[in-house]
């Protein structure tokens, strides 16, 4: 579940209290993603979230920012084609930590299995405008695809972008391991009780 900062506060919640309704709806993988936030609102935000996480039982990487999570304690950090490399993020969070890739095309994917991930994530399968990553939608075919490569490798893929609870289970069938969504958790202005709703679909 992407915690998206812009997101919440244009549904009229802080990250924090986003988090926790996730957490209250069963969310154990969380993502703060916050574009436009100060790097000092940010970790004040990412510690708070770390904090609630950790003492439910979840996980928390950090969007962009390794140094952020390294600072919050967060378990990871996710990054995209302009961030810093894998290999240079673990330099900052640790042989340990979670690091997961953003790609949006099989060469982009093919690059990220040669670096030291956890996961590799795709996207966007369907249109979506809560992520502009300049890249139109892939559809279900290229998650075949890309599920196919990342399995050769062992490494699970997480598809992202424009998933909705009507279409998730779609998503994981292709081959993903994991969705991350952001929009389609805020409608009907009931987080928790969309979070259910997905575990419950997805189950």
């Amino acid at each position: 579940m992407i915690v998206d900062a812009e997101c919440a506060a244009e549904a009229g919640w802080t990250p924090v209290d986003l988090a926790d309704a996730y957490l209250r709806g069963g969310a154990r993988f969380l993502q703060l993603r916050a574009k436009t936030m100060s790097t000092a609102a940010m970790l004040d935000a990412a510690s708070a979230i770390v904090s609630r996480a950790h003492r439910a039982g979840a996980i928390v990487i950090v969007n962009d920012r390794a140094d952020v999570a390294r600072l919050a304690d967060a378990d990871g950090v996710h990054l995209g084609q302009d961030d810093l490399s894998a290999r240079d993020a673990r330099r900052v969070v640790g042989d340990r930590a979670i690091v997961g890739v953003s790609t949006h095309t099989i060469a982009q994917l093919e690059r990220a299995l040669d670096e030291p991930i956890s996961y590799v994530a795709i996207g966007p399968v369907f249109a979506t405008a809560t992520k502009d990553a300049g890249y139109r939608a892939l559809g279900l075919d290229l998650v075949r695809a890309a599920a196919e490569r990342a399995g050769r490798r062992e490494i699970p893929l997480v598809a992202i972008g424009g998933i909705t609870i009507e279409t998730a289970r779609a998503v994981v069938d292709a081959g993903a391991a994991a969705i991350a969504v952001i929009a389609d958790l805020l409608v009907g202005g009931d987080p928790e009780a969309r979070m259910r709703a997905f575990s419950e679909r997805l189950s």
